[in-house]
């Protein structure tokens, strides 16, 4: 199957990213599937969204991710349903758990369990879709009627007002640990890695066995054409420093142990001491060239295309580019749809 093209916009800084509208609908004029946006401790992930939806026909919304410690069950709901029959249908909801700094630290909430939790979040959001009948959750995470402390013992199962466009409305989730990405094929409709290299399939092979028919992997893959190869895999080693290195506590850093799975063990230990003691240059450094190239598209357009058929035999279905302009969206269009 031929590879679909997807827009991830990313995080916003201290405001968006002026053009973000105009390319959003460059992105749509020149064949993208779909647009995705994030959130970490600032801006939400659903706004854009909507504002993007609001002068789009065609490509689909996804939240690349929505945080689940951010919204209930039934709010996340509230939200997916309502862009997707605002959008006429193109709504993808991308869920993940974040990590325990930020979800302890921002959003105050705890961090324990987070695959049980995942799992009741998921399914809460799959029963408000169904329609079926007044949703009920009996686990330990999001019971409802509540019924713990402070409750009134007034609360009663109820059913949406709004009836979904789709009951089948897609949900990807954002995994990288083997049960997480287990989970993701066994409940949803697709998968959002963070590394993914279509030349070591067997790291995700068995978390994928049970995936369902049609089943969406939109991988954010770095595309840069560029004549130097090592020039063109800086930025993505620095990014790569940072997760590796500094975004996660010493003892649990979900990126740096999925780097180790990968194959790189003992490099991610090194990128980790070295960030984390000041030596944010070494870190960079540290990071092996090998391993920044097997999960991007660097380097001459001819190189990019070559190393584009690694991923059109892989489990990724959609290539997630950020591109800094519309030159870049073209140039992204040109190699990967023709």
């Amino acid at each position: 199957m031929a590879l679909k093209l997807g827009l991830q916009l990313g995080y916003w800084g201290a405001g968006p990213r002026p053009d973000f509208l105009d390319i959003a609908i460059e992105a749509e004029a020149l064949g993208y599937d779909c647009v995705f946006t994030a959130e970490a401790w600032g801006s939400d992930v659903f706004t854009p969204l909507a504002w993007i939806g609001a002068h789009t026909s065609r490509i689909r919304l996804g939240t690349g991710i929505a945080q689940i410690s951010a919204r209930t069950p039934a709010s996340t709901a509230m939200h997916a349903m309502t862009l997707d029959h605002l959008s006429k249908g193109r709504m993808i909801l991308g869920l993940g758990v974040s990590g325990p700094q930020v979800v302890e630290g921002w959003y105050g909430q705890p961090f324990g369990k987070p695959l049980s939790r995942t799992r009741a979040y998921v399914e809460i959001i799959q029963k408000i879709l169904a329609r079926e009948e007044p949703v009920t959750q009996h686990s330990e995470h999001y019971p409802l009627p509540y019924t713990g402390e402070g409750s009134w013992g007034l609360g009663k199962p109820l059913r949406s007002i709004v009836h979904p466009l789709r009951s089948d409305l897609p949900i990807f989730l954002g995994a990288e640990g083997p049960k997480n990405v287990a989970l993701a094929a066994e409940l949803c409709s697709g998968w959002l890695p963070l590394y993914y290299s279509p030349y070591r399939p067997e790291v995700y092979a068995e978390s994928l066995a049970g995936k369902r028919d049609g089943f969406e992997v939109p991988y954010g893959a770095r595309l840069r054409v560029h004549d130097d190869v090592a020039e063109a895999l800086l930025p993505i080693k620095q990014s790569l420093a940072l997760y590796v290195g500094g975004m996660g506590a010493k003892n649990r850093n979900f990126h740096r142990e999925l780097m180790a799975r990968m194959g790189w063990e003992e490099d991610s230990l090194r990128i980790q001491e070295l960030f984390m003691t000041g030596k944010r240059e070494e870190a960079v450094a540290a990071v092996p060239d090998e391993f920044a190239d097997e999960i991007s598209l660097v380097g001459p357009a001819e190189r990019v295309r070559d190393r584009l058929q690694a991923f059109e035999g892989s489990d990724v279905t959609t290539l997630m580019v950020g591109a800094a302009s519309k030159a870049e969206l073209r140039q992204a269009a040109e190699i990967v749809l023709g």
